[in-house]
């Protein structure tokens, strides 16, 4: 396993983590909310247009996980105007779970947050993505808020915020 992680710095870059977070959007949460649901998500969140917009004009970072050279996962970072640092996005293929890769990946954002002079990192994540939640509280992330939100098309998120201190 050789594991390599790089800022996405062009449209070709985030089309690739486009195409890659469609993939894992169905794998990951196909038994947590509808196929409508995923696809109005993808499509506001994680298109490649979403994610030019986030990276563009909301502050955003988009970063990409190769193993052995072959992509296999992202992340989406945005330092807050507080102490704190969001990772908005951290997924992985399912081939690829269960191999360290996602605890690389975590330390990578802790990196980022040091550098960034933050004292803490916080994350949204579905109350029903157990193994999601589970792998969070194992690496040192608290329960903070616990929010609906509405997100249109009659849709909304029901999350766990979580908070881990740097």
């Amino acid at each position: 396993m050789a594991v390599k992680i790089k800022k996405a710095s062009d449209s070709d870059e985030l089309r690739q983590i486009a195409v890659l977070a469609k993939k894992i959007w169905h794998e990951c949460f196909k038994n947590i909310i509808s196929d409508a649901q995923i696809d109005y998500m993808v499509d506001k969140f994680q298109s490649f247009k979403a994610m030019t917009e986030q990276t563009e004009n909301q502050g955003y970072s988009y970063f990409q996980v190769f193993d052995n050279d072959e992509l296999c996962g992202y992340f989406a970072i945005k330092p807050e105007n507080d102490s704190r640092f969001f990772l908005s996005k951290l997924y992985l293929r399912k081939d690829k779970r269960g191999q360290g890769i996602a605890r690389t990946m975590m330390n990578r954002v802790f990196e980022e947050a040091k550098i960034a002079g933050k004292k803490s990192v916080y994350l949204t994540v579905n109350k029903h993505n157990n193994h999601a939640t589970d792998v969070y509280k194992k690496i040192g992330f608290r329960i903070t808020g616990t929010p609906v939100t509405d997100i249109g098309d009659g849709f909304v998120m029901d999350d766990y915020v979580m908070e881990y201190l740097l």
